[in-house]
């Protein structure tokens, strides 16, 4: 199934934006915020519990997905890392209401998931092969990025219309 980015694009620009400067929080774990965020510019942490999963800077990653579509607490905290902007979406709204919307977000998660299964069976066999602590603490630092909110949306395949 392809994705048309720039149909996405043109959506975001009819949300409304809101700039956040460093070190505040854009999503607080256990929060019900109901709302999507995309990143238009900036760079942001993603941490849970008290761990740094990700640094994303990456234009159009989402945040506030997996509890919108899963109607649960935000699992994470992001935190902008210096002066972001993100355009905001009441969740609900926009992926009952905006296919291409739904669509992108599902896109996302999948590439997402297909990445980490991928890594996962890499782990797997490295650990197996009997490695080094070292060369599988590389891998699940590969698997964290693989997971985090800027993976892989950005790959040649999204772009395609």
């Amino acid at each position: 199934m392809l994705l048309d980015t720039v149909a996405f694009q043109e959506k975001l620009g009819a949300l409304p934006l809101t700039i956040y400067k460093a070190g505040e929080t854009v999503l607080f774990t256990g929060s019900t915020s109901g709302r999507l965020v995309i990143l238009k510019s900036g760079k942001v942490a993603v941490v849970k519990d008290d761990t740094q999963i990700a640094e994303v800077a990456e234009p159009g990653a989402v945040f506030g997905e997996l509890s919108a579509l899963l109607d649960q607490p935000h699992a994470a905290d992001v935190f902008a890392l210096e002066p972001s902007q993100f355009h905001v979406a009441d969740a609900e709204t926009l992926l009952k209401e905006d296919p291409i919307a739904l669509l992108y977000v599902a896109v996302v998660l999948a590439r997402r998931l297909e990445y980490a299964n991928r890594a996962l069976i890499e782990l797997k066999n490295q650990v197996q092969a009997g490695l080094s602590l070292s060369e599988i603490g590389q891998m699940i630092k590969k698997i964290e990025t693989l997971l985090s909110p800027a993976h892989p949306s950005s790959s040649d395949d999204d772009r395609r219309s």
